[in-house]
């Protein structure tokens, strides 16, 4: 497997985990921040999981531009030194 390919598994994988940690930090946070003020753990619990939703929405879309980013630049890097 050459270089890039290894980056970029690198790459995916960071940003699943870290996007899923994200979400389940913000959802927590977001739960016992505001478990005070709302009565209804429904609506709580609802609230909380759109949170965490975007959350990991926004983590993964940053992480994967990011990601393609860099392989962008060490693919154009590497090909220059040719």
């Amino acid at each position: 497997m050459n270089r890039i390919m290894e980056v970029r598994l690198f790459i995916y994988y960071f940003v699943a985990i870290l996007s899923t940690l994200s979400a389940v930090m913000s959802f927590l946070t977001f739960y016992e921040q505001f478990a005070q003020e709302y009565t209804d753990k429904r609506k709580l619990l609802k609230t909380a999981l759109k949170a965490a939703i975007l959350t990991f929405v926004l983590f993964l879309v940053l992480g994967l531009l990011l990601g393609f980013i860099l392989l962008y630049l060490m693919s154009f890097r590497g090909t220059q030194y040719r």
